[in-house]
């Protein structure tokens, strides 16, 4: 690469769907047609959250794109402060010009510009190559899957309803209510919880979401959320959250409620304060998806080590937070 003109720079999102989806999406794309892929993107490219939280990033030699990412914008807080965080995601190389550290240099530069802006934190969820990321500096966190029978679970009764888009400021109050009591969290501004509801209505696996709640008075006790997978006999949980702590009694009975008459609960392990409302289950190390992190800021890195025990019995985050 030495006699190439090498430059990084932010993508439009035009660009980026003409030049890079059409190489990826046999990566990416899940149960979506090219075209539903495309769409997908442009629309969040096009929302008041992509215009402020994401960008499409790509390193041209000699004006060729030949490798590319996503970059996210989120805040975090890690004990009582809030930092900047800068997610990465989706890198890619054309199988043809891989090994030629096309996208080492792009996350080299991408990082350099993101410590000289004063990001406090860089993320990714690698799916692939683990040791790749550690080579730039970024650690492993634990990342874990917990299976359940569905049979297993309580069956409390309790009257549980399905949740709509007009519960939705009481859903955010509910998940705030728990998250407050997090050490480490990814904070849920009105824009991500717009990012959430593009998520949910994604057909990247044809499994529609599932939302439901148990009610007190007008506001909301508990709601899990997730997905039914018939073919896998399995509903997949995404995220729950309880007002109070004695509200946690009810994610095991509204989980085996969203279950029905499958046989199995899967997901993520559950982030701290919310791991005990389940039973302890089968826990496994992920394949996919590890989380890892590479603290940019000085202060960012102590605060990290307070907040995240290296030997923690719980994930960082929820399957949500994945990008």
């Amino acid at each position: 690469m030495t006699h190439e003109r090498i430059r990084v720079a932010v993508l439009a999102p035009d660009e980026y769907a003409r030049a890079v989806l059409p190489r990826s999406h046999e990566l990416w794309a899940g149960a979506r047609t090219f075209d539903e892929y495309v769409h997908e993107f442009e629309a969040s490219a096009a929302s008041a959250w992509g215009r402020r939280r994401f960008r499409t990033m790509g390193l041209r030699v000699d004006g060729e794109i030949v490798a590319s990412c996503k970059r996210y914008e989120r805040l975090l807080r890690c004990g009582e402060r809030q930092y900047r965080a800068a997610g990465i995601g989706a890198v890619f190389t054309p199988p043809e010009l891989r090994g030629r550290g096309y996208a080492t240099a792009l996350l080299g530069a991408l990082l350099d510009a993101e410590r000289a802006a004063g990001t406090d934190l860089a993320y990714l969820f690698s799916d692939i190559h683990p040791a790749f990321y550690e080579r730039l500096g970024f650690r492993a966190l634990r990342s874990r899957t917990i299976s359940l029978r569905a049979d297993a679970l309580p069956a409390h009764r309790v009257e549980v309803v399905a949740l709509d888009d007009a519960d939705a400021g009481a859903v955010r109050r509910v998940f705030d209510a728990l998250d407050a009591r997090r050490a480490f969290a990814f904070a849920r501004t009105p824009l991500d919880w717009e990012w959430q509801r593009m998520r949910a209505r994604s057909r990247e696996d044809r499994a529609g979401p599932i939302r439901l709640g148990v009610r007190r008075s007008r506001g909301l006790a508990a709601y899990v959320a997730g997905r039914r997978v018939p073919a896998g006999d399995a509903f997949v949980l995404d995220e729950f959250a309880f007002a109070r702590d004695d509200d946690g009694a009810l994610i095991a009975p509204l989980v085996r409620a969203a279950a029905g008459d499958l046989r199995t609960v899967r997901g993520w392990l559950p982030p701290a304060v919310a791991r005990d409302a389940l039973p302890r289950g089968a826990v496994r190390p992920r394949r996919d998806a590890i989380a890892m992190v590479l603290p940019l800021g000085r202060a960012f890195r102590a605060a990290f080590h307070r907040a995240v025990p290296e030997h923690s019995e719980a994930d960082p985050c929820w399957s949500t937070d994945h990008i």
